[in-house]
């Protein structure tokens, strides 16, 4: 074996046994997990917090001890753990996603961005408004404490394999995330599901075959939908 293919099996393994303990001592201590860190590749990792490192590393303390440092570009999503006892069923909206030439409530910021990528992806900009109002109150410059950034709140996943410079520019950071929420939607076929897609990540709905039972979700969906479909929020008594 060459020095250079040796090194490489040697990494290899390591990261395979890191991995191995991270999910041993993360299940261990599902109790104690207060958020769950969803990857890109599918994998559901229970930690007790999470914190920026620096731009683009994220770390991961685990529920059961340890901790795990990892590049941001491996998160799809990371979110609160608190599952929501005896959830109700979330009624389908009966508004089209599709996009209709359709003008913003007076004042929305940053409202001819909002319909220029909306057409672009063939999605309702009241829709877009709705999920940007939801995830950053119109703010370009939001940041969470995950790493997700922009008026739509892109994980560094969605904008790195776009090359993109600046992913804080409304309309950059509205072009990819309508593109991404397009495409959730034509993964699921069902919009409450890729709303729930964009929020928890695609490994937690498919686990679930449904809209995740966590708090922070089910409320994302029904906020998004409530200010998009205002008839499917009466009918559900909230407001």
């Amino acid at each position: 074996m060459r020095d250079g293919q040796g090194l490489k099996w040697v990494r290899s393994v390591r990261t395979r046994a890191a991995w191995v303990l991270a999910l041993s001592l993360g299940l261990a201590g599902v109790c104690d997990a207060q958020y769950l860190a969803v990857f890109v590749d599918g994998r559901i990792l229970p930690v007790a917090s999470a914190s920026l490192v620096g731009d683009m590393r994220i770390r991961l303390d685990l529920a059961g001890g340890g901790a795990l440092e990892i590049p941001l570009s491996r998160l799809d999503r990371v979110i609160e753990d608190a599952v929501q006892g005896a959830s109700e069923p979330i009624p389908p909206p009966s508004c089209r996603p599709a996009f209709e030439e359709r003008k913003l409530p007076e004042g929305t910021p940053f409202a001819q961005e909002i319909v220029d990528a909306s057409r672009a992806a063939d999605l309702h900009p009241l829709l877009v408004a709705a999920v940007v109002e939801a995830e950053s109150a119109f703010n370009p410059f939001a940041v969470s404490k995950v790493g997700a950034g922009g008026l739509m709140q892109l994980m560094p996943s969605v904008w790195l394999p776009q090359r993109v410079a600046n992913p804080y520019d409304p309309k950059t950071n509205l072009r990819l995330g309508c593109r991404h929420l397009k495409g959730l939607l034509d993964r699921f076929g069902d919009l409450s599901l890729a709303l729930a897609a964009y929020n928890a990540g695609v490994a937690t709905v498919e686990k679930s075959a449904g809209v995740p039972p966590y708090r922070e979700t089910r409320e994302f969906v029904r906020r998004v939908l409530g200010r998009f479909c205002p008839s499917l929020a009466s009918s559900d008594g909230r407001s």
